[in-house]
């Protein structure tokens, strides 16, 4: 695939800002999370979400029309006016035990002590992972692998599903030596 606007989604742990910042390295594209949008810059981090309008408007401010980027992380439920800028989206999946087992870590790196029984911030860490846990759970009304498979069965661009528990190079790889042309059906790697 030559340097497009790539877009990589999947639950929360399963590597797509690690897959995102290394691809738009590869490319030397910007690259984005959706994160970096939802959610207002608080301490601590993500509990006050920006309004919708506002997620989109600097979206398009920095970024959107750029002929070449990499955005991570999920639009599901808010971001659908952003679907038509991309020219492939990227699907990572992995197994819950290893996605939660990244996510423990990822947090103890950012917050330490903090997370532990009787920290400030316990509560919120065992929430998070609680929230993280039914991605699987077709019933559950959080970010959802059912959500995100409906969300993907209603792009006009080309999808390619990956496993994550790969080593990120191949992963970058993958999506290197793809060749998505619109209307291309979802491929698996």
């Amino acid at each position: 695939m030559n340097r497009g606007r790539v877009h990589i989604t999947g639950a929360s742990g399963s590597g797509t800002t690690t897959l995102g910042r290394a691809l738009a390295q590869a490319w030397s594209v910007p690259h984005a999370d959706t994160d970096d949008y939802f959610w207002m810059p608080t301490t601590p981090p993500y509990t006050t979400k920006r309004p919708e309008a506002d997620r989109v408007r600097l979206m398009r401010e920095l970024f959107l029309d750029r002929d070449a980027w990499v955005l991570s992380g999920t639009l599901v439920g808010w971001g659908d006016e952003v679907a038509p800028h991309f020219d492939l989206v990227v699907f990572l999946s992995l197994g819950n035990d290893a996605r939660l087992g990244r996510l423990t870590a990822r947090e103890r790196v950012r917050y330490g002590a903090r997370i532990d029984p009787g920290g400030d911030l316990a509560g919120a860490h065992e929430e998070f992972l609680g929230w993280a846990a039914g991605y699987e759970d077709p019933t559950f009304d959080g970010r959802s692998r059912a959500m995100h498979e409906r969300w993907l069965a209603g792009l006009d661009c080309p999808v390619l599903r990956l496993d994550s528990g790969q080593p990120v190079n191949e992963l970058v790889e993958a999506v290197l030596t793809s060749e998505p042309s619109p209307g291309q059906p979802s491929t698996s790697r």
